[in-house]
């Protein structure tokens, strides 16, 4: 699994408030271009964000499922983009001073993606959620999601 962390100038709950707001997916997920729809009980466990990915005209509909949540702390989704797949990501947040440490932990759980060497694949993960971090970084430390 790719693990990847940031120092964010933000306290963790305005970390999950953007987490929280489903519309904001795109702004923070690197690949992800636009949101569909936003289940009611985002994010509760069990719901879904319909999201597509890619960049026009090769853009694929597909969802996001919120597998555990637990405010300011932690939250686990599953992430599909079939045909290449599905992946697990997991978000800790730790106070750290007057900030807080993200580090967000992804792997590729089914599909095609799993063809691709875990190494090769980590540091490709890895390098994609250094910008996920910087954008999530803005959106938290600017008070999005409020």
């Amino acid at each position: 699994m790719a693990t990847t962390t940031r120092l964010l100038r933000c306290a963790p709950d305005a970390v999950f408030r953007v987490l929280a707001d489903g519309w904001l997916y795109p702004s923070w997920v690197v690949g992800a271009s636009r949101i569909r729809s936003v289940d009611k009980a985002w994010p509760s466990p069990g719901s879904r964000i319909a999201h597509s990915f890619g960049v026009w005209p090769a853009i694929i509909d597909d969802t996001t499922s919120m597998r555990e949540w637990d405010p300011p702390r932690h939250a686990r989704m599953r992430a599909r983009g079939w045909p290449i797949g599905e992946a697990d990501v997991v978000i800790d947040v730790k106070p750290r001073g007057d900030g807080c440490i993200v580090r967000i932990v992804e792997d590729v759980a089914e599909g095609t993606g799993r063809l691709m060497p875990k190494l090769v694949r980590d540091v490709l993960i890895h390098n994609r959620n250094v910008e996920t971090l910087r954008r999530l970084a803005y959106l938290a430390e600017g008070g999005a999601g409020r």
